[in-house]
């Protein structure tokens, strides 16, 4: 099993990124093709998690966008995303933070880490 992992770290090329985890409001820009041309979109949101390791790793960002709660996955080593920016970092006690789908309003918010 280790010489698979050890092969497979080093066929892929693992992008740089900063370190973010759950609870985190973070910006992600990737990349959108259209037909032959190609633009750069950003989705901003909250980190609800971080899964898997390695290669296979992928976290999920939520935002609402008019009202309605939008999710959405992005593989870490996707050859699609530009960058990350994280904006604030959030204190959660939790590593998935579901529970936030629930919530609305002002009970929606998380408390941001000051350093």
């Amino acid at each position: 099993m280790n010489l698979v992992d050890s092969i497979s770290k080093e066929c892929s090329n693992m992008n740089q990124f900063p370190e973010f985890g759950s609870g985190d409001t973070i910006t992600v820009y990737y990349k959108i093709k259209e037909g032959n041309k190609e633009r750069t979109q950003h989705f901003k949101g909250v980190v609800l998690q971080r899964k898997g390791s390695g290669t296979t790793e992928t976290f999920t960002i939520r935002k609402n966008s008019g009202g309605i709660g939008v999710e959405r996955i992005f593989p870490v080593n996707s050859p699609i995303l530009e960058k990350i920016e994280i904006n604030k970092r959030g204190k959660v006690r939790r590593a998935r933070i579901f529970y936030l789908r629930d919530l609305t309003g002002k009970k929606a918010r998380i408390k941001e880490i000051r350093k």
